[in-house]
């Protein structure tokens, strides 16, 4: 059945609801909530160095994080551990056929060497695919 769209009086009320703000509503939503949940990630909070801002490749890669906080403790993922449980884990990673990338978030507070001896141990390794993790200005 086809359907016209004229009307037979000018004053006469329509009874379909718009639902045309609805979607967009929907949309804006849905575009929110993409760019906000990576921002949600639950992490160790550490104060991240400055960087200029660049663009991010869009390949998911698998990662594992390694970070050190203001007072020099280091975690792997959210797990408190010594340096010596990290060389033993990076031991096991070189192993594998095809490691993750090693991800270094090191606060922004820590001495320079701190952060350069935790490379080296990643070097130590033969395990090539590193982030030194920063933040954008």
């Amino acid at each position: 059945m086809a359907r016209t769209f004229k009307r037979r009086s000018g004053l006469e009320a329509i009874s379909e609801i718009n639902v045309t703000p609805l979607i967009d509503l929907a949309f804006a939503l849905l575009i929110i909530f993409m760019i906000t949940a990576p921002l949600l990630q639950q992490s160790i909070d550490i104060d991240l160095p400055k960087e200029s801002v660049r663009k991010q490749s869009d390949a998911p890669v698998a990662t594992q994080e390694v970070s050190i906080d203001a007072q020099g403790h280091y975690y792997w993922g959210d797990q408190a551990v010594s340096f010596q449980e990290i060389d033993d884990f990076l031991g096991l990673m070189a192993m594998d056929a095809n490691p993750p990338v090693i991800r270094v978030r090191g606060d922004s507070n820590l001495p320079y060497q701190s952060v350069i001896d935790l490379v080296d141990l990643v070097k130590k390794h033969k395990l090539a695919k590193m982030s030194l993790e920063t933040r954008g200005k």
